[in-house]
């Protein structure tokens, strides 16, 4: 895994290029609706307008610089960031309890991802009424046309339209800049705002002021895809070009400021500061590029769901979904169940709320709860790393106050739509910790059997000709982390449910890891040619087709020599006709027979419900275009007590 911890610190022009495509399209669209969420309905207030910059300002410095550029980027996990990649890093403490900040965080940021495309997408084409010709038009089709045409084009891929992604946003930030300089002019004296304390004395002393941070805090509600996406560009390519876009968001955040206070007392009227800083004739061309840019957010946006739910399938925290490869880009992916859930949301936000100005009332709030449980997981990252005692203290007691004020800030917006974001993320974490722990029982009752007592038996029933044979060549998929040991159930169904003889029985085991892109694989001969082990190490990030890898495995191992797999029939190894493989899988199903504490059978019956659902174990697996059969078998978990059954005459 060199390579990608190399690709973490390489920096070239072409990376910082991609980098601006696929990490800042959330927080670089942001000054479409911050201000304009900042004043409100209200007459423009000067001291309103420079607390708000002020807010903006220290607010990108500290939870964006500082705590995702400088601090958490430098927990990658062999390259890769994000709230479940963070995760891995710290379970290996054996605190349990991390699981639910990882799960919490990880639902949070997903469900706000059905607000940030209507909300982002919304407020460029609302920039349309600015314009006279469209002064009147309805902006909720397009807006859904938009957004409809964006989740349908997930299943082609973007590796051909992620190239134009990264020039779009280079000329997006540069007219941020230019447009913030052109009012800045002659106003420069709005600059005193980056001292923080006109930003006090608006939380503090101004009536209502605080309850103005839900609105700042918009500014970095993309603060997480720094992180998210480390693993595909790089952290010193993010460091580098965040000190660029940093200064042109600080700009345009400036100049729609200076803009405001030379219109000290007016009505924004609906109006956003943003356009109306644009000559008149420049208009249009700003839209359109606006339209662009909110469009590469929602792309970087759903790129990332679909990240975090590959993770969560692999970290056995979401219900196995059939994953695509749209690409031979890295990392790229495509969950249809997914898109089309996250599609139809997105549909179902822009029909409820109409306009960008009522989205941005319920904008935020499961953000700054993912920010929080990825603050404690970093706490614990630092630990690890061996931080200074003072560092660590200083960062609790600093993002403590700071997210925990957003958070209070934030729960005004709860009845102003809010809580359909935190009513989706308490669906996704409830799912989740109901699928990590109907495993963690059943699991906790499966039982292993040594393999090494049933060789002999397996060796003489694959030489046994009164039994029919089964295949020539039975493939066991095992759950047993142990070499030396296998499910009794494996063994059950080779010789007592149904005698299945074979000329070489396989038993193959996946063991995801905590790297990302690990792909390895280790051979156990427990009998020539007879009983082979395959145990396959694969990254959390990693498919585990495992119909590909077996063939490949097998390959090599026929190259190699080590393994003959002509077919045993004389008529078919005469003219060296390869065996046939099956694969069996074993599907446990609840009995009926358990007496089990309420909670549990609880936890269980809705595991077996979400499960109905789910991707079936040869499909998840990649075993769909093999030969499987799938057996059940009841998993009896806790059996009743002795039965009391007495005989009569």
């Amino acid at each position: 895994m060199a390579n990608s911890r190399q690709y973490v610190h390489k920096l070239s022009a072409a990376g910082l290029i991609v980098t601006l495509g696929i990490i800042y399209g959330d927080i670089g669209t942001s000054p479409l609706y911050v201000l304009k969420a900042i004043i409100g309905e209200q007459p423009i207030d000067t001291a309103v307008v420079l607390g708000g910059i002020s807010c903006i300002f220290w607010t990108l410095t500290l939870q964006t610089t500082i705590k995702y550029v400088f601090l958490t980027l430098r927990a990658d996990n062999k390259g890769e960031g994000g709230i479940f990649s963070l995760y891995t890093l710290v379970k290996k403490t054996k605190v349990k309890w991390l699981l639910f900040p990882a799960v919490i965080g990880g639902s949070a940021i997903l469900a706000e991802g059905i607000i940030t495309p209507p909300i982002s997408v919304s407020s460029a084409i609302e920039g349309l009424r600015m314009l006279d010709a469209f002064k009147n038009i309805e902006t909720v089709p397009i807006v859904i046309v938009i957004i409809f045409l964006l989740f349908a084009i997930q299943q082609f891929g973007t590796k051909s339209i992620g190239k134009l992604f990264g020039p779009v946003m280079l000329l997006w930030f540069i007219m941020l800049g230019i447009l913030g300089v052109s009012q800045l002019t002659g106003s420069w004296h709005v600059l005193k705002a980056i001292n923080p304390v006109y930003g006090y004395e608006l939380l503090v002393e101004h009536p209502g002021g605080f309850w103005l941070l839900g609105a700042v805090f918009l500014c970095t509600t993309g603060a997480e895809a720094l992180y998210s996406d480390l693993g595909h560009c790089g952290r010193e390519n993010i460091r580098i070009s965040w000190g660029f876009v940093k200064t042109m968001l600080v700009l345009n955040y400036f100049g729609q400021g200076a803009w405001l206070i030379k219109h000290q007392g007016e009505l924004l009227h609906g109006a956003s500061p943003f356009y109306t800083i644009m000559p008149t004739g420049f208009l249009p061309y700003g839209i359109a590029l606006a339209t662009v840019a909110t469009i590469v957010a929602s792309q970087a946006l759903i790129s990332g769901s679909f990240t975090l739910i590959n993770e969560a399938i692999r970290l056995n925290l979401w219900p196995k979904a059939r994953i695509k490869y749209p690409s031979e880009l890295r990392g790229q992916l495509y969950i249809p169940s997914v898109n089309w859930l996250l599609c139809s949301g997105c549909i179902l936000v822009v029909l409820y709320f109409q306009e960008s100005s009522k989205m941005e009332a319920a904008y935020g709030l499961t953000i700054i709860l993912g920010m929080l449980m990825s603050s404690r997981l970093l706490v614990y990252f630092m630990k690890i790393k061996r931080f200074s005692t003072l560092v660590i203290w200083s960062f609790i007691l600093v993002y403590l106050f700071v997210e925990l004020s957003f958070l209070v800030a934030q729960m005004g917006k709860f009845t102003k739509g809010g809580w359909i974001s935190l009513l989706i993320a308490s669906l996704l974490i409830f799912i989740m910790l109901i699928w990590f722990y109907a495993r963690r029982i059943r699991n906790r009752y499966v039982e292993f059997v040594k393999l090494a007592d049933h060789l002999s038996i397996l060796e003489d029933l694959s030489k046994d000709l009164s039994v029919p044979k089964y295949s020539t060549h039975l493939v066991y998929l095992t759950s047993a982390d142990n070499r030396e040991e296998i499910e009794s159930k494996i063994i059950y169904s080779i010789m007592q449910k149904q005698p299945k003889r074979a000329d070489i029985y396989w038993f193959v085991h996946v063991d995801v890891v905590d790297e990302p892109y690990r792909m390895q694989y280790k051979v156990s001969e427990f009998i020539h040619d007879d009983v082979i082990r395959i145990d396959f190490r694969l990254g959390f990030r990693v498919a585990p087709r495992i119909n590909l890898m077996f063939r490949k495995v097998v390959e090599d191992m026929v190259n190699n020599k080590e393994v003959d797999i002509t077919s045993r029939y004389k008529s078919l190894m005469k003219n060296n006709i390869i065996g046939d493989f099956r694969f069996i899988v074993i599907e446990k199903f609840l009995s009926y027979e358990n007496e089990l504490p309420i909670h549990e059978k609880l936890i269980l019956d809705i595991y077996s419900v979400f499960k109905r659902f789910s991707l079936s174990e040869e499909k998840a697996f990649g075993l769909d275009t093999s030969s499987v059969t799938v057996e059940m078998v009841p998993l009896i978990i806790a059996p009743p007590k002795e039965l009391n059954l007495v005989r009569i005459e």
